[in-house]
């Protein structure tokens, strides 16, 4: 048994009262989640309190408890149970030793953390350390800071936020040594303003860098520029990658056999040829910013591109599902988890790209957190649809009617009130060879629609 905390330990960092010793071997705020051995922190909610669940992760076999209540089994007691988290993920990033990376952006974070993770996790199996999910924010950050392993050698954390001013704050608890923007896109422009203020919110990940700390920069688009800026404040070293003159570049991308990318890379200190078994030219950049990454940490780039090629699809962000269908096969992309204009017209170029298709359907719910420019937003997804040679259009939600009106004469669109209504439009058009690709903002909850249409066709994930 690898102990995390004890009980001890808990109280020290959090300024609480030991009542029965213990110890955990894992730290969770979902009771849902509680494994045998784990730390149940009951967190307040803004509909439930974590108190009310407190039997329940009993039962599921915690071994111990941070609360702000006295309860009937081992815990430690603390006045406000949220800022005991936060102390509790400070006190593992004070004691912990490892190579700490931060991962932000508006487009490509959990997916860039995923490969920098299957990468440095090759290389150096069991010592490597993520936050899991999109533990992000002011809970999630300190949650995955306080699992983070005693023995850990490399962390690789992801930050998000919705204000100016939230990376910051986590930034400062993470003090990462290096620190990754993957891209920047009009998510959050409804409360930020303007692309060039999300730049700036997504820039404060450079505050909390270690003395000798990397910043790594897209290359790509306008706010190179403006990032790096932010960067030279506080980094040592800062490296670029994407397209262009970037530090970090692909000399030649092709599609490979699998689906994927054939990329030869010039890096910093060599060249690479490898695989990426993700499809999209989105991929080819997220590789580039990992392997970025793992130079800037000393890992072994060769091994990175091994583990590049063997990454397993990602539930919510292109896993395919291969269905049984009247005798053939439909082709289901689940890109369900979460959209904005970036990260929609990345994907609807990849279903473009598939070969053979009898046709490509897309299911298309409303981005998010756009605020004033959500219909010229939604709108400017036509280009994309069309070059994608979409057959099919089904929109959800009335947040779609302005794509709808810019597709009208070029695309035959289908309209649905409700995730159920496009469920039913899918069973009824959907043909053997067809690809469908379903994406919207996560709050729409089009995962269900995968979970009900790729289940109620027995099918077979890839």
């Amino acid at each position: 048994m690898n102990v995390l905390w004890t009980s001890a330990e808990i109280a020290e960092a959090t300024g609480g009262s030991v009542h029965g010793d213990f110890v955990v071997t894992g730290v969770t705020f979902d009771s849902r989640e509680v494994q045998p051995g784990d730390l149940f922190v009951a967190m307040p909610g803004t509909a439930h309190d974590g108190h009310q669940f407190v039997a329940g992760a009993i039962a599921a076999g915690a071994a111990g408890f941070i609360v702000s209540q006295t309860i009937a089994a081992p815990h430690v007691l603390v006045e406000d149970v949220a800022r005991a988290l936060a102390d509790l993920g400070r006190a593992s990033r004070a004691r912990s030793a490892a190579k700490i990376i931060a991962v932000t952006g508006s487009v490509g974070k959990t997916s860039t953390k995923e490969a920098i993770f299957a990468a440095l996790d090759r290389w150096r199996p069991g010592r490597v350390h993520r936050s899991v999910k999109s533990y992000n924010n002011h809970t999630g950050v300190p949650l995955s800071l306080a699992r983070m392993p005693r023995d850990a050698e490399y962390a690789v954390l992801e930050l998000g936020m919705s204000n100016a001013g939230e990376i910051a704050a986590l930034t400062r608890m993470v003090r990462p040594h290096v620190a990754l923007i993957t891209a920047i896109a009009p998510a959050h422009i409804e409360t930020l303003g303007s692309e060039e203020a999300i730049a700036d919110a997504k820039g404060e990940i450079f505050q909390g860098l270690e003395a000798d700390g990397v910043a790594i920069v897209p290359n790509d688009g306008p706010h190179r520029d403006r990032l790096v800026k932010a960067a030279r404040r506080t980094a040592e070293h800062i490296i670029t990658f994407g397209g262009g003159d970037a530090d970090v570049h692909a000399v030649h991308a092709v599609r490979s056999t699998g689906g994927g990318s054939l990329i030869t890379a010039s890096l910093l200190d060599s060249a690479l040829t490898f695989t990426v078994s993700q499809r999209g030219d989105h991929w080819v950049t997220n590789a580039l910013g990992a392997l970025a990454v793992i130079e800037a940490v000393g890992g072994d780039v060769a091994v990175a591109g091994l583990a590049l090629g063997d990454m397993g699809a990602l539930t919510g962000r292109g896993e395919r599902h291969h269905i049984p269908l009247n005798g053939g096969e439909l082709l289901l992309i689940d890109e369900s988890y979460n959209a904005n204009p970036a990260s929609m017209a990345a994907t609807l170029k990849s279903l473009g790209s598939e070969i053979g298709p009898v046709r490509r359907i897309a299911v298309l719910g409303p981005m998010r957190e756009l605020g004033s420019h959500s219909d010229a937003l939604h709108a400017g997804l036509a280009p994309a649809v069309i070059e994608a040679g979409v057959a099919r259009l089904i929109l959800i939600g009335e947040e779609m009617n302005p794509l709808a009106d810019a597709v009208t004469g070029e695309v035959e669109v289908e309209r649905a009130a409700t995730v159920d209504d496009a469920i039913a439009l899918l069973l009824h058009l959907v043909r053997p060879g067809d690809a469908v690709l379903v994406k919207a903002s996560n709050s729409v909850g089009l995962a269900r629609l995968v979970e009900q249409v790729a289940g109620g066709l027995q099918p077979c994930s890839t």
